[in-house]
């Protein structure tokens, strides 16, 4: 069976640091930092006061009330970035094949803050039974793709990958399989996640996971810095369309980059911290560029899970030089992470969206917020504090999730 070739062809992004993806792709080459304190709710008990929220968001102006009411946070994110990314393919949906266009979505942890409302009202009462009737559709996991294919009529494969932190890098690569394989011309795909609330705060703060570092929210994410001490807390979303290649020529579409190849695997070793060598690291990578016909030498930059915990930051960079080599040191490394804070299931595509900018745009973003190198650490070029200007024809976005996931998803530049 020969594969169909898989290119992207619209973007769209609502991120801490920029609510469309020309705002986002600005804040990451400018260095900015999107944390700060929670606004969201009262954060003065919790260890942890900080997070990177999306800024100046109203729903009012995206949705009406009566529609709003059936969406929680991570599915108005969802629908927002999902028409932003159909807007910018400027694909025409009276046209597509509807059967043959589908939704694969990201979402590690779903309705959270629904969850929390809902239980809370029920144990703050009187015991009577008083639950919403969108209570469950709001909450589950796969409910923004569900929407996004009842909005546009899109009748293709449909469903939600969950798998922690790389739940979004497995969306975008079931819809690139789905697509080679012929089953499917056209695919939005992302991921969305709203994490910050009280228990997501709360919960990660239990786990000894997150920063701490309360006095100076905007240095708190520090990727492969010595003195990091967990990520930061941030929420948002991301969308890509995923089409055919011969689909979208065409139509005439604006082709970004194509999609080369897609790696999962297990780190099968700790429920919450990665291999301490980076095998499932390791693995990832290689198998992406297996998928993709890429050998080690032709990748130019990576976009790293890059989170600012203690033992991942070491265990990544080990897996980079343990595939690549002497070549880790000539490729552009860096964590989009030290702006954005960690997305958790929709991490995976808004780094995704960042590499695929890179690859369009030969620049690649900082890793802000290092001021002291870690020996123990590979002496990688990690972009640190300032964005390089780099020819990049072959990238890599690594993610990795609790329960020893991971996923690498690889693209180059488009070349007929």
């Amino acid at each position: 069976m020969k594969l169909r070739r898989v290119v992207v062809t619209g973007l769209g992004a609502l991120s801490p640091i920029g609510n469309t993806v020309s705002e986002y792709w600005d804040g990451l080459l400018n260095g900015v930092s999107g944390a700060g304190p929670i606004t969201r709710f009262d954060a003065s008990k919790f260890k942890t006061r900080f997070a990177c929220e999306v800024k100046n968001y109203k729903w009012e102006d995206y949705f009406d009330r009566k529609e709003v009411r059936k969406y929680d946070r991570f599915t108005q994110y969802a629908m927002i970035v999902a028409d932003e990314a159909i807007a910018d393919s400027r694909i025409d949906v009276s046209k597509l094949d509807l059967d043959r266009t589908g939704v694969i979505w990201g979402s590690g942890i779903g309705g959270l803050e629904t969850l929390m409302q809902e239980v809370t009202s029920f144990i703050q009462g009187d015991g009577t039974p008083r639950f919403s009737p969108f209570f469950i559709p709001k909450m589950i996991a796969d409910i923004p793709a569900g929407h996004i294919s009842i909005k546009y009529g899109f009748r293709g494969p449909n469903f939600t990958t969950t798998s922690a932190c790389a739940s979004a890098a497995n969306a975008l690569i079931d819809a690139f399989n789905f697509i080679r394989m012929n089953k499917a011309d056209v695919f939005v795909t992302g991921g969305s996640e709203a994490a910050v609330t009280e228990p997501g705060i709360g919960g990660f703060s239990a786990m000894k996971a997150i920063s701490e570092r309360n006095d100076d929210p905007k240095t708190a994410s520090r990727p492969f810095d010595k003195d990091r001490d967990g990520f930061v807390l941030g929420e948002g979303g991301g969308a890509i369309i995923f089409e055919e290649l011969e689909h979208a020529k065409k139509r005439g579409a604006k082709i970004y980059c194509e999609v080369a190849g897609g790696g999962l695997s297990a780190d099968a070793s700790h429920m919450t911290a990665p291999h301490p060598e980076g095998l499932g690291a390791k693995n990832v990578m290689k198998y992406a560029l297996e998928d993709g016909e890429i050998k080690p030498e032709e990748v130019d930059h990576i976009n790293t899970h890059g989170t600012a915990t203690p033992v991942g930051d070491i265990a990544e960079p080990k897996a980079i030089v343990g595939l690549f080599g002497e070549h880790a040191f000539k490729m552009a490394i860096n964590s989009t992470k030290s702006m954005t804070g960690h997305l958790l299931g929709a991490a995976g595509v808004i780094e995704a969206i960042a590499t695929i900018l890179s690859t369009q745009n030969d620049i690649v973003p900082p890793t802000i917020n290092h001021f002291t190198d870690d020996p123990e650490i590979e002496k990688l070029d990690f972009t640190f504090n300032k964005a390089a200007k780099k020819t990049v024809n072959v990238a890599l976005s690594n993610t990795f999730g609790f329960g020893g996931h991971n996923a690498c998803v690889a693209f180059k530049k488009y070349v007929e």
